[in-house]
């Protein structure tokens, strides 16, 4: 029977492409009656066509309630569907699980319809219940709210009328309604799961239970994490058969085994490795503006949402002049220039300028100017004297003496301390530089155990969810649950964000998500430094057709979406098992997806890394 399926299959490649869907509709109804096959793992490791793909930064978890790390959120992604998801044309709301919504007059009531003939991997069906279970665990459960508790914020209930119908009651209205980040999970499996925690929910057998267009199917911490093509996802298959995450503890190595062809895909290049590798042969390159910004965490003052401290940061940065002052001493047109090699922008507010809607640029007259002489005086006029070694104490009588956590996986956060370092020498500011791993890095700022971090967060189209995560409800219940990575609480921000939150009309809305984004950049919890470019570079002698988004000038890998290498296509595509189009590209292959991870812990917390949070 597998070489019947094979053959078929390559009869539906080739009629596709002559004579469209309709031939490949009754075709795909012949495969279904020739019946099942499996191909052993070993002979299709062998005959598969395999993507490789660089990875450098750590897995936290699988588990779609407490991941948080960027690469973490991107598998999860892939494993499961979402109610709807950006497009990849413009990000703008397209069906993912939901294939039409609407909203009453009051805007107070959301009705989801979910997609006919959708099923779990275990060929249960996809059903309403299965979202209202999502949702209303994270609203019940506060160690599944970890990743995504802020977008049930302000739900009142979520019932499924039906197998079809999902309705929200809110109590004030949502402009994110249509942009609910959260993977939706099959209730059959989860609902036996009593703990968060349990080391069970990072296995295949629960997170192996999925509807996307990959399913995790084996897992080995520190190495591996493999998925298959989903033979039922709606969207049809992708056109390789293999796709690999390989681990390694450096970019450089990294872009080293894409010379070599070793991997075929690598991101978070360093200025240098994206100019060294345009006009190499079998070598495209991709650069376009990101997502990410770049910042430094200034503790001021963790608590937990009971408003008790937490952590044992340098209680001197309670003071907003001094905050204001470090970020006056600290040269961001430099960092770009010179870290970044100029593929980057100097920051203003939490959003970048990608998403322009929402984007905050302060006025010239507030903003921060670096200059080493003016943060001198500031720091003497708050009451921080020199000392005769040259270092500053703060009021209290005490040195100031600050950490810098920062990431050592990675080129920005190494090069930036350096600079960091020096800068806050000039002003009396003595620095203690700790380059720890990724795992580190998270236990210590989600705890409040950092005085400064050098941070990283990828946002999204909306702005809710990181506007969200800066408001007072996300100060953590417990310490290291990862609610929050900058502790701010500001009533004056929370304000502006409430507003923003409820706020349907656009231009309203962008006017309340500048203010609460200038409040936040005259407190400075955090400085933001930068917003860096996404620089990719990929084999194409050996896959093409990688999907952007936005599709004209967008990133291919950490979307907020699958597209990236769900549409890729290998260059000998006849030798893949499958072909055609969905509009995004259906193929007829299995997939298998493995995640290697090395140079650190692949279980780490289960917070957000306040270096490269999702």
């Amino acid at each position: 029977m597998t070489g019947a399926k094979t053959l078929i299959e390559v009869v539906v490649v080739l009629l596709t492409r002559r004579t469209g869907r309709a031939t490949a509709a009754l075709l795909g109804a012949v495969m279904v009656v020739a019946g099942p096959f499996a191909v052993p793992a070993a002979q299709a490791q062998q005959e598969g066509k395999t993507l490789r793909v660089a990875l450098v930064q750590e897995i936290d978890h699988l588990n779609p309630f407490t991941a948080g790390f960027a690469s973490s959120s991107m598998i999860g992604r892939m494993n499961y569907e979402f109610l709807t998801l950006p497009s990849a044309e413009d990000a703008t709301p397209t069906g993912g699980i939901s294939d039409k919504w609407s909203t009453s007059e009051d805007k107070l009531t959301w009705t989801f319809h979910i997609r006919d003939g959708m099923k779990w991997s275990d060929g249960k069906p996809v059903t309403a219940k299965d979202a209202a279970y999502t949702f209303k665990r994270i609203m019940t459960d506060k160690k599944a709210q970890e990743a995504n508790g802020n977008y049930v914020e302000g739900f009142v209930d979520v019932t499924a009328s039906d197998n079809s119908t999902l309705v929200i009651k809110t109590k004030a209205p949502r402009a994110s309604m249509t942009a609910l980040d959260v993977p939706i999970v099959p209730e059959h499996v989860w609902s036996g799961i009593s703990d968060m925690a349990d080391p069970k929910t990072d296995t295949p057998a629960v997170v192996g239970v999925g509807d996307g267009p990959f399913l995790i199917t084996e897992y080995r911490p520190n190495e591996v994490v493999t998925l298959k093509a989903n033979p039922d996802y709606w969207r049809g298959k992708p056109k390789f058969d293999q796709l690999q995450f390989v681990a390694y503890k450096n970019s450089e190595a990294a872009v080293s085994a894409l010379k070599n062809g070793e991997v075929d895909f690598v991101n978070r290049l360093t200025p240098t490795q994206f100019n060294a590798l345009q006009g190499q042969s079998n070598i495209a390159t991709n650069k376009a503006s990101g997502r990410r910004y770049l910042d430094l965490l200034m503790n001021p003052g963790a608590q937990d949402a009971a408003r008790q401290p937490i952590g044992d940061g340098n209680p001197a940065l309670k003071d907003v002049r001094l905050r204001k002052a470090i970020a006056a001493a600290i040269d961001p047109k430099e960092l770009v220039d010179k870290v970044l090699g100029g593929y980057g922008e100097v920051a203003g507010g939490l959003i970048p300028s990608m998403y322009s809607t929402y984007h905050y640029q302060p006025d010239p007259a507030k903003a921060y100017k670096f200059d080493i002489a003016d943060a001198n005086r500031q720091l003497d006029a708050a009451g921080y004297k020199r000392g005769g070694d040259g270092i500053r104490t703060s009021p209290d009588g005490k040195p100031l003496n600050l950490r810098l956590t920062a990431r050592s996986s990675e080129d920005f956060p190494q090069r930036t301390s350096e600079y960091i370092v020096g800068w806050l020498k000039q002003v009396g500011i003595n620095i203690e530089k700790r380059l720890v791993s990724d795992a580190e890095v998270d236990e210590q700022t989600s705890s409040g155990n950092y005085d400064l971090a050098l941070s990283s967060y990828n946002t999204n189209p909306d702005p809710d969810y990181t506007l969200a995560k800066q408001s007072c409800g996300n100060l953590p219940a417990t310490p290291g649950s990862g609610s929050t990575a900058s502790f701010f609480c500001d009533p004056q921000f929370d304000q502006a964000y409430q507003s923003e939150a409820a706020e349907t009309d656009q231009a309203k809305r962008s006017e309340y998500t500048r203010q609460a984004q200038a409040r936040y950049y005259d407190q400075a919890p955090s400085f933001v430094l930068a917003y860096q470019n996404v620089l990719e570079a990929y084999r194409s002698d050996k896959f093409t057709n990688f999907v952007k988004q936005p599709v004209t000038s967008g990133p291919i890998m950490e979307q907020t979406g699958y597209w990236g290498f769900y549409g890729a296509t290998p260059v000998d595509s006849s030798s893949a098992s499958g072909g055609g189009n969905t509009g995004l590209w259906i193929g007829i292959g299995v997939v298998v997806l493995v995640v290697l991870l090395g140079g650190g812990t692949f279980l780490a917390k289960r917070g957000k890394s306040a270096d490269d949070r999702e």
